[in-house]
C-alpha cells in the first residue's frame, strides 16, 4: 500500500463568496455553519481504499438498507486547525488522532485507515478550503472525520463497503465571556459504556447512550453529566464528551483509568505538561466516595475536565442525589488555568513546541 493517495478535486461551484464567509466567520459559532467542501474515499472488501476526492459539501445519499442505519457500525474524531499569527496553518497531535481512529475501527470492526491517508484527508479538505480558518482569538477550523458502514443488506455482520468522510467547521471561542466554572450532574442511574463494550471507542452509540444523562443535568440546572462505572457504581469515568481530573494539594494531577474510557489526547497532553513541570501524575481507578471525601477534608483543591473542544474547562461544583461538592461561584483553579494557558499558546504559536505537537497543514 502506498504512502499516499491521488485525489481528485472537485470544486464547489455554489462555494460561499468571500464576504459571505467573512460574515460567517466573524461570528462562527460551534458547529453551525460547514466550509465549501469534503472528503469522500471509499472502502470495499475487494478494492480496499479507493477513489479519495475531495467534492462539493452536501448530502450524502444512502440506500435505506445501508448498515449504519440499523447496526450503527460507525465511527468519527475530532480535531482543530489553528491559523498563526503569521497566517500559516496548524493541526494539534493529528498523528494520535489517526491512532485512535484506527482503534476505534479495530472494535467496531470497521476496516482501519492508515494513519498516512488520514493525514493526508486532512491536508486535501485544508488545501481547498483553508480560507475557512479564522483569525480571531480563541478560534479554529474543527475537522470532523468519520466512518461508517454503507453496505446495503440487513443481516448482522460487518459490512463489506464503508465510507470515509471528513467536513470541516469553523469554530468560535467555546466559553462566551471567558473561561468559567461548570456544574456537573452525578448520574447514578444510566451508565455510558459497560466493561468490555465500545467505552474506549469513539462511536456514536456513546454519545448517544449519554443523551438521557445530560437532559438528566440540564433537569438538575448542569451543564454537564459525570458517568460512573456500570459493574459496581462506584468508579468514576468521564463526562458525556469530556475526561475528567482532579488535582490535589500538593499538586498531584489524578485522572481516572479504565477501559470504557475514551482515551483523551487533550487529556494525555495536559498530563504530559504538568509532568514537564515536575507534578506528579496519576492515571488510576478513583471512586466518586474519593472525591468526595477529598474535596471535603481539603486534599483535593481543583477540579477540570478536557476535551478538544472546550480545551479545559473548570468544574466548579459535583451535584448528586444527596450531596454537592464545590461552589459554582468560586474563581477557577490556578494550575487548571495555568494548564489551559499553556496548552493554547502551543496550539495558537504563541510559545515553543518542545513536544513536536504541532503539524504545518499548508507548507
Amino acid at each position: 500500500m502506498t504512502d499516499s493517495l491521488q485525489f481528485l478535486v472537485r470544486r464547489n461551484l455554489q462555494a460561499k463568496s468571500d464576504s459571505e464567509r467573512a460574515a460567517i466567520l466573524a461570528n462562527p459559532g460551534f458547529g453551525d455553519h460547514f466550509t465549501d467542501h469534503m472528503v469522500d474515499i471509499c472502502w470495499s472488501e475487494q478494492g480496499g481504499w479507493h477513489r479519495p476526492r475531495v467534492q462539493p459539501y452536501g448530502p450524502i445519499e444512502l440506500d435505506p438498507a445501508a448498515s449504519v442505519l440499523h447496526y450503527g457500525q460507525e465511527i468519527f474524531e475530532g480535531l482543530k486547525v489553528y491559523r498563526h499569527a503569521d497566517g500559516s496553518l496548524h493541526t494539534f497531535r493529528p498523528d494520535a488522532n489517526g491512532r485512535r481512529l484506527q482503534a476505534s475501527a479495530a472494535r467496531m470492526a470497521l476496516p482501519e485507515l492508515p494513519v498516512a491517508h488520514f493525514l493526508q484527508s486532512i491536508k486535501e479538505l485544508v488545501a481547498v478550503d483553508g480560507d475557512w480558518v479564522p483569525s480571531a482569538p480563541e478560534t479554529s477550523l474543527y475537522i470532523r472525520p468519520f466512518m461508517f458502514a454503507k453496505e446495503a443488506f440487513l443481516g448482522v455482520r460487518p459490512a463489506k463497503k464503508v465510507a470515509y468522510y471528513v467536513i470541516a467547521s469553523p469554530a468560535g471561542a467555546y466559553f462566551h465571556g471567558g473561561v468559567a466554572p461548570v456544574s456537573i450532574w452525578l448520574s447514578e442511574h444510566f451508565s455510558r459504556a459497560g466493561k468490555g463494550g465500545t467505552g474506549a471507542a469513539k462511536t456514536g452509540g456513546n454519545y448517544a447512550a449519554s443523551l438521557i444523562a445530560q437532559n438528566e443535568a440540564y433537569a438538575q440546572g448542569c451543564q454537564q453529566v459525570l458517568f460512573l462505572d456500570s459493574v459496581e457504581g462506584k468508579y468514576i469515568e468521564e463526562l458525556g464528551g469530556m475526561n475528567v481530573v482532579l488535582v490535589y494539594k500538593d499538586g498531584t494531577l489524578v485522572t481516572p483509568l479504565s477501559d470504557s474510557i475514551l482515551p483523551g489526547i487533550t487529556r494525555d497532553s495536559v498530563l504530559r505538561l504538568a509532568e514537564d513541570r515536575g507534578l506528579t501524575v496519576e492515571r488510576r481507578p478513583v471512586t466518586i466516595e474519593e472525591w468526595r471525601t477529598g474535596y471535603e477534608n481539603g486534599d483535593i483543591v481543583e477540579a477540570f475536565a478536557c476535551g478538544t473542544a472546550a480545551v479545559i474547562t473548570p468544574i466548579g461544583q459535583l451535584k448528586a442525589q444527596d450531596f454537592t461538592i464545590g461552589d459554582i461561584n468560586a474563581p477557577a483553579g490556578e494550575l487548571t488555568m495555568s494548564l489551559r494557558e499553556e496548552l493554547t499558546d502551543i496550539q495558537y504559536g504563541r510559545r515553543p513546541d518542545v513536544h513536536g505537537w504541532m503539524t504545518r497543514l499548508d507548507a
